[in-house]
């Protein structure tokens, strides 16, 4: 005879079993073309999280900002319209100025201090995070920020009166430090200034350079890595906690060798890229010694006002990161 407990102790099971058993989709816009080294580590991560959970939780990766541009993609996952995501994480940084530590110019400019920086301001950045309702899952690093000029640079002397183009606070402040003049030009519109004369130097990546075939009008290219910005890929907590313990840890270890393989191709990406523009023409040097400590000189200036803007977590994340 079936009773009302037995019926009702079937059917919880029978949920649960369901619940288990079900296929889980999620999507997970991305900024990026679907060729980018960075959309490329995402899609592997896809992968590998479907694997690990036996095809219950799979992902949709949307490339190029198909599904939200590169801007909204944080907001999206925040609201829940789409489950996780990936965006540039300094690019936050008026939400929160710890979003911004991979940003302050001349504070790392390896990718071993790069790699310290992240991890020293991990934990706070994981905290901010949290209070938006986001989990970190991991970060993956761009290559650092270099110096294109017209002009040979041996000095910041070389670089006062230029034109040089600006796209955010920060280098609009790394301009006014070496006294040259800051021209706010988005990257689409870089190569245009350069051929009107409308800039004379700037800050971008290699990789920036290589796809923009900036090598085509700029000649010199100096290696000063004034810092290694990040994109960090996040998951809604809501959508997380509503996975089982074995798809979480699909997730968790899957991401866990994201980051490794992130870092680690980045670097590969950079040297690759950098022997690019010297095949095609750019003259590639790294600043001499002298030149150096005067970016180091503005450098300091900057991360003492980041410091002040973020306040007592800033200055922990900095005096953390320059002991290790």
């Amino acid at each position: 005879m079936i009773t009302k407990r037995s019926l009702f102790i079937a059917i919880a099971l029978m949920g649960a079993y369901c619940t288990a058993g079900a296929q889980t989709t999620w999507d997970f816009p991305t900024g990026y073309s679907a060729n980018s080294f960075q959309t490329e580590n995402v899609v592997q991560f896809a992968k590998d999280v479907e694997k690990a959970s036996g095809g219950k939780l799979t992902m949709t990766v949307h490339v190029n900002g198909s599904l939200y541009k590169a801007n909204e993609i944080k907001r999206a996952v925040q609201t829940g319209q789409a489950q996780i995501g990936e965006f540039l994480l300094s690019g936050a940084a008026n939400e929160n100025p710890l979003f911004g530590v991979d940003a302050v110019p001349f504070l790392a400019s390896s990718y071993a201090d790069a790699r310290r920086l992240s991890e020293s301001s991990r934990p706070a950045v994981e905290k901010a995070l949290a209070t938006q309702g986001l989990k970190l899952l991991f970060v993956s690093p761009w290559p650092g920020q270099s110096l294109y000029s017209i002009k040979p640079v041996a000095s910041v002397a070389d670089l006062r009166g230029t034109k040089m183009r600006t796209y955010n606070p920060a280098t609009n402040r790394i301009a006014q430090l070496m006294k040259a003049q800051p021209a706010t030009i988005q990257l689409a519109e870089l190569g245009q200034a350069l051929a009107t004369g409308a800039v004379d130097n700037f800050l971008t990546s290699n990789a920036s350079g290589v796809e923009n075939k900036l090598y085509e009008q700029v000649k010199h290219f100096y290696e000063v890595n004034a810092w290694f910005p990040k994109n960090a890929i996040v998951v809604s907590q809501k959508a997380f906690d509503g996975l089982n313990p074995a798809a979480q840890e699909a997730v968790v270890n899957a991401a866990r060798e994201a980051e490794v393989r992130a870092w680690k191709v980045s670097q590969q990406k950079s040297t690759e890229f950098t022997a690019q523009l010297a095949a095609n023409g750019m003259k590639v040097a790294v600043p001499g010694p002298a030149f150096q400590a005067e970016l180091k000189t503005i450098g300091d200036a900057m991360t003492a006002e980041w410091i002040k803007t973020a306040g007592e977590q800033g200055r922990q994340i900095v005096e953390a990161y320059r002991k290790n």
